[in-house]
């Protein structure tokens, strides 16, 4: 057709729907905007008030789209926060390396590198705390 723009379909994760791109693909904070935005519960205002609290950890951290999920790095892999049906997770990638002196991390306790800390409807999680384990996490990427 005459004038009409060509669009094509990328999927990229299971978790968020096939998207028509014109002539682009969506950034990073394009994609975590689209998945808040796709939680239509609690998870997509709790992962909104999560990525605020990751993203005001450290200016150094990068916010990255991973494995159809949200993913921040700086010198590494640092946290990944996913959405399941009842819950979401943040996910430390060597969180076994890092001493949990507030005791957050509640799943993946037995991984041999990751460790989790599960976020149900109705939990709460203190920022001071979460930011102290991230910038750990940090800096054990950068020592």
């Amino acid at each position: 057709m005459a004038g009409r723009r060509e669009c094509h379909l990328r999927f990229k994760s299971p978790y968020v729907e096939a998207r028509p791109l014109e002539g682009r693909r969506l950034g990073a904070s394009d994609q975590i905007d689209k998945k808040i935005a796709s939680l239509r519960d609690w998870r997509g205002v709790e992962m909104a008030r999560l990525r605020k609290i990751i993203n005001g950890t450290d200016q150094k951290l990068q916010e990255d789209w991973k494995w159809g999920t949200p993913v921040w790095t700086c010198g590494g892999l640092v946290v990944a926060l996913g959405a399941f049906k009842d819950h979401l997770k943040l996910n430390f990638f060597k969180g076994a390396s890092l001493k949990d002196t507030h005791h957050l991390f509640n799943a993946g306790l037995d991984a041999k590198e990751t460790r989790s800390i599960d976020i149900h409807e109705g939990d709460k999680i203190d920022e001071t705390k979460l930011k102290s384990l991230i910038r750990d996490a940090i800096h054990l990427n950068t020592a």
